[in-house]
């Protein structure tokens, strides 16, 4: 059912701006370490600043910059858009669960600001939205400031690109992961979470032990979201 009652003011973007503070750590140290990645892959430092700014995709940059190598050619170009699309794939599912408070948005302003959607400011406004807030200004603060700390935090990661030649050494491979799981912790509420996070885990599990390859991220969102929509408290 569409909420009757959404606003949209600049208290409301404030307080989501603020709601970024505590994790601001964990974004400007992924966005570094996408730099060093870029640095290391040779993209030049506009094309850095490029694809981090206009694609702002997080996870699906670093699985693209995975797949990149020289030359690039029309099959690894379609593999790049292909493995991208089905890490974004999740996108569907967490834009679709904001439709009930933005579904009253007029389109000129709601397509735009789902630019800025991302794991993150879905998390803080989906948690908003539970407490009663309908000021939608709350996910548009929080989606710009989360951009523009992403955007400038890549410029010192790719100038020590290339002072690092091995990111693994110093652990800056699990710094995605570890983001990833420390967003979840406000999510868990008991027995309903509890269970299809399993189930979104064994599904991605077994599809990367099958396919391997990117689908499992797909897979193991749709089984946890049917398993959520199921599942009692």
């Amino acid at each position: 059912m569409l909420e009757k009652n959404v606003t949209l003011s600049l208290k409301g973007c404030i307080q989501g701006a603020l709601l970024c503070i505590p994790v601001f750590p964990g974004i400007i140290a992924l966005s570094a370490v996408f730099g060093t990645v870029a640095a290391q892959k040779g993209l030049t430092f506009l094309e850095t600043l490029m694809i981090n700014s206009l694609v702002f995709a997080g996870a699906s940059q670093f699985v693209a910059m995975e797949v990149y190598n020289e030359p690039l050619t029309w099959g690894l170009l379609i593999a790049m858009v292909g493995v991208t699309g089905a890490v974004n794939m999740r996108m569907l599912l967490i834009g679709a669960s904001l439709r009930p408070w933005l579904g009253q948005v007029p389109g000129y302003q709601t397509y735009p600001a789902l630019f800025f959607l991302t794991d993150l400011n879905w998390l803080l406004a989906i948690s908003e939205y539970e407490k009663g807030t309908r000021d939608w200004g709350v996910y548009l603060g929080s989606g710009l400031t989360v951009w523009a700390v992403w955007s400038l935090s890549v410029i010192p990661g790719y100038f020590a690109g290339s002072l690092i030649t091995d990111p693994k050494a110093f652990g800056l491979d699990v710094i995605l992961p570890a983001f990833f799981a420390a967003l979840l912790v406000p999510l868990w509420k008991g027995k309903r979470q509890t269970v299809s996070w399993l189930i979104a885990g064994g599904v991605a599990w077994l599809t990367w032990i099958a396919v391997g390859g990117y689908w499992s991220i797909f897979t193991g969102a749709v089984a946890g979201a049917i398993a959520g929509a199921y599942l009692d408290e």
